[in-house]
């Protein structure tokens, strides 16, 4: 909790904030430069981010240097200082870890260079956010969960990993919407990782102890969604426990659609990525914005999955 009201402390406060043109890089001539650290490109939701923050700086005329932390908080924070070393006008930061990913807002306000986090928060405020509200997405999850077992079940929490901010958020919108619902039973919480094979492997070991107690799967993401599904397709367990995950992925619309998947709650790549773009020239330009910028969540079950999938 101390580490979510630092988060809260953070971003909580909208309103219009600007800062100081940076002045291009001269060997760019006038076209400006945003640096990007992304928390892992091996991670389906953060590259379709990724690719709409390219192709928003490309029709911009922006050079975005993007480059992959790999999940590591220390090397993110060692991108965001090599950002500053060449110059950039602003940079966008996907943070690993909401403590660890900290130090490099500080840098980069210290250095006089705005910085925005996407997607996921720090501890220390950034210049802007841009992105969604983790804990409505939680309740959207647990919501559906608590209404296909009318009010009354054992709940398994897939985590992600600990410590980043849509790990903590989810958690805690999730643990909300049961902790008023007293009938519905967490039976166990663990981390998957974000990681689909991760999460297959879990999700094994779960059915082993758990056996016919489990009834439901919430997975912070739809990577371990999609790794719950396929380990309880393989046991034959599918359409004995429900699985609901966040993302709407493609692969998770599909199986929504199939009816492998009973929900994912939709998290706009798009729009997430074009207005961290935006957002970040705009303060880089001088420019005001809004501190916060938050994209609606939405359900997607088998009942609206032709506004969704294309």
């Amino acid at each position: 909790m101390k580490i979510f009201k630092l988060i809260l402390g953070g971003i909580a406060l909208t309103g219009l904030v600007a800062c100081g043109d940076q002045g291009s890089n001269e060997s760019e001539g006038d076209q400006m430069i945003i640096g990007a650290s992304m928390l892992s490109m091996q991670n389906e939701f953060v590259v379709n981010v990724a690719d709409e923050m390219e192709r928003t700086a490309d029709s911009l005329g922006v050079k975005l240097i993007l480059v992959d932390a790999e999940r590591s908080a220390l090397k993110q924070v060692e991108q965001v200082e090599s950002f500053i070393a060449q110059g950039v006008d602003a940079i966008i930061m996907n943070p690993c870890e909401v403590e660890a990913s900290a130090p490099a807002i500080l840098l980069a306000q210290k250095a006089n260079i705005p910085i925005i986090n996407v997607n996921s928060e720090t501890s220390a405020a950034p210049d802007a956010f841009v992105g969604s509200d983790d804990i409505e997405s939680g309740r959207i999850a647990l919501s559906y969960i608590k209404d296909r077992l009318n009010g009354e079940g054992n709940i398994l929490i897939m985590h992600g990993y600990m410590g980043q901010a849509a790990q903590i958020k989810r958690d805690q919108g999730a643990k909300e919407l049961m902790g008023a619902n007293p009938k519905l039973k967490l039976l166990a919480e663990q981390s998957g990782e974000w990681d689909r094979a991760k999460a297959m492997s879990l999700t094994e070991n779960w059915l082993q102890t758990y056996g016919e107690k489990a009834q439901a799967i919430f997975a912070h993401n739809d990577e371990m969604g999609m790794g719950a599904v396929k380990a309880l397709e393989a046991a034959g367990k599918k359409d004995k426990i429900i699985v609901v995950s966040i993302d709407a992925i493609p692969d998770a619309l599909n199986a929504v659609k199939k009816g492998s998947l009973d929900a994912t709650v939709f998290q706009n790549a798009q729009q997430q990525g074009s207005q961290a773009v935006l957002t970040a020239l705009k303060l880089a330009k001088g420019e005001p914005v809004e501190q916060q910028t938050l994209i609606p969540f939405q359900l997607v079950t088998k009942e609206n999955i032709g506004r969704f999938i294309k």
